[in-house]
């Protein structure tokens, strides 16, 4: 008797239910139906193999685009570096003017079409463009927009005798500047869905424009380091590197710097020139990721975002911030002694004292980051976090720049390493030069694997599960694990709760503590070792260079292989301080 409504019940709901699905079939179909006719293309069924061709298709003609641009800003960058080759700087300064013009059209025409249709950024990428990036980048802008004031203000003390294009190159590159950081503060985490092929053109080309100036600006840097050891002993030099750098006159004298101001100017610019490297670098690494979310879904699972909490010192004993202060500080009262006497003084014994204490200053840091870093990925051993193996183009990036950006240090350190075995006389400098080179490898490597540890762990998520149990159980003073289950419900008690044992709300207890202990001393290694690579970057990029101080690799290599070498492979090794930076600052807020 009872088991016949039941039966009429079920085969009515089986019934409404296909007649659901045969509404929403016959909606479907309609749908269907009217796309199809309204469609141009026959075959709908294709589109998803042709869109990806086109994907792949229109990746590869904006990458084409990068590496021609970027090749023939390559070449003239490198010709105007030059003394014999008829290619001046304000050829340089010419082409970079005319890609930071188009740079700044199309990403205005990218934010007013973005705007106008609301259907073009369909999703967001949380991975991209963090906080801490996106303000280190306003930081680096900030100095670079002081950069091109104090570079106005020198071209403007003789702008009578000099090419119109240098006065124009610096505002135009302030205008590029901020347009561009508005553009990325705001844009940086867009998947964009209109205008495929024009997007990934115009951000290519802004990639490989950030990447043109940043080559101008080292090179730039490296021609006036040059010059002004050279102007100590020689005026012959000098006299034909101001004749090179655009002078329409042919008295030297007339467009010399000669004021009190224009000095100022000039070495103002020229000591604010890394931050301008810096902002380039960053700005390239933001953009690349912008091209690879262009035209991309993002799943579900993978949508959501990791907050930032500022939490930095909450849950910290303050032991890494202390000893990276005392790092920080030691070495800015280093690098400044370091100034002083190598490039103010001309006694040989002062510069001895100087690359002594040098030496013996980076051999203590690194090898206690070295150290550290070992310890991190010794607790990351026993870390039980799930590494994190979705799709993730930053996570992707930041690996990849660590990696190459290391290699730079790496040749120099092997090519020093080289020269002080094979030489002959050695010396106290030489054994500290040789055992600063072998730490120097040994820290980027274990760094680096700190690092890319601490990016592959999926940020922690027991603290909300736990903090409710805690509350309850910590209220409990004096109490038994008998009368603490007396107050968890059964597994069978009540349909839709979950059961829990009293051997679990121990363990609930003491988890948190030993996950909490990881995390801190995670965080102290991560502080310690973000302070280190502050001092790290600062020491090279404000002019502590004791390679070319140092005569063992001059002397084997000679005056000109050598500063080639290190020309070249400097800067990646002070951008992969100020990368490593960042990288582990997110290591930190994840721990």
């Amino acid at each position: 008797m009872t088991e016949e409504p039941v039966r009429k019940d079920s085969e009515i709901r089986r019934a409404n239910s296909s007649m659901g699905r045969g509404s929403k079939d016959d909606k479907a179909s309609l749908a269907s139906s009217q796309t199809t006719s309204f469609s141009p293309q026959p075959h709908q069924p294709s589109a998803p193999g042709s869109k990806e061709v086109w994907k792949k298709g229109g990746r590869m003609f904006s990458i084409l685009l990068a590496v021609h641009l970027g090749l023939l800003a390559c070449t003239l960058v490198s010709s105007g570096a030059f003394e014999k080759i008829a290619v001046h700087d304000y050829d340089v300064f010419f082409l970079l003017t005319v890609m930071m013009l188009i740079v700044i059209i199309w990403i205005i025409f990218y934010l007013v079409s973005t705007a106008r249709c609301p259907d073009a950024i369909l999703c967001k990428d949380s991975h991209a463009g963090p906080i801490w990036l996106r303000g280190g980048l306003i930081l680096f802008a900030i100095f670079s927009l002081v950069m091109d004031v104090f570079k106005i203000g020198y071209y403007s003390s003789f702008y009578s005798c000099l090419s119109a294009i240098k006065i124009m190159y610096p505002i135009v590159q302030a205008i590029f500047v901020v347009v561009q950081t508005y553009f990325l503060w705001i844009s940086a985490k867009d998947c964009v869905h209109v205008h495929l092929n024009i997007t990934r053109c115009g951000l290519m080309l802004t990639l490989t424009t950030n990447l043109a100036v940043w080559m101008s600006a080292v090179t730039d840097e490296s021609v006036h380091k040059a010059h002004s050891k050279l102007k100590k002993n020689t005026t012959e030099e000098l006299f034909r590197w101001l004749l090179k750098v655009g002078m329409r006159s042919s008295s030297a004298e007339a467009c010399n710097c000669n004021s009190q101001i224009c000095q100022i100017f000039k070495n103002g610019y020229f000591w604010l020139y890394p931050f301008n490297i810096e902002y380039s670098l960053f700005a390239s690494a933001m953009v690349y990721v912008m091209w690879k979310n262009v035209g991309r879904v993002i799943e579900h699972h993978a949508h959501h975002g990791q907050r930032l909490k500022f939490r930095l010192f909450r849950r910290t004993f303050f032991v890494g911030i202390v000893l990276g202060l005392i790092v920080l500080v030691s070495g800015l009262g280093v690098l400044v002694v370091y100034e002083v006497q190598v490039n103010s003084s001309t006694e040989s014994s002062n510069k001895s004292q100087a690359l002594t204490m040098y030496y013996i200053f980076n051999i203590v840091c690194l090898g206690l980051m070295s150290l550290v870093c070992i310890g991190g990925s010794v607790i990351y051993r026993f870390d039980k976090r799930d590494m994190d193996r979705h799709k993730n183009p930053t996570r992707t990036l930041d690996v990849a720049l660590l990696m190459g950006a290391a290699l730079g240090q790496y040749a120099i350190s092997y090519y020093s390493i080289v020269a002080i075995v094979a030489s002959t006389p050695r010396d106290t400098i030489s054994a500290l030069n040789l055992t600063y080179a072998l730490l120097m490898i040994a820290q980027h490597t274990f760094q680096n694997i700190f690092i890319i540890e601490g990016l592959h762990r999926q940020p922690p998520k027991e603290d909300h599960k736990h903090s409710s149990q805690q509350k309850d159980l910590y209220g409990l003073t004096f109490v038994n694990v008998s009368a603490v289950s007396l107050r968890v419900p059964d597994s069978g008690s009540a349909p839709g709760t979950e059961g829990t044992h009293p051997s679990d709300l121990v363990r609930s207890l003491t988890a948190p503590k030993k996950i909490n202990w990881r995390r801190k001393f995670l965080r102290e290694i991560s502080m310690f070792l973000l302070l280190g690579n502050i001092i790290l970057w600062i020491m090279p990029a404000f002019g502590a260079r004791p390679h070319f101080d140092n005569d063992t690799e001059l002397n084997f290599y000679g005056d000109s292989m050598w500063p080639a070498i290190v020309d070249i492979c400097l800067p990646f090794g002070i951008f992969y301080r100020m990368h490593a930076v960042a990288s582990l600052l997110e290591v930190c807020i994840m721990s």
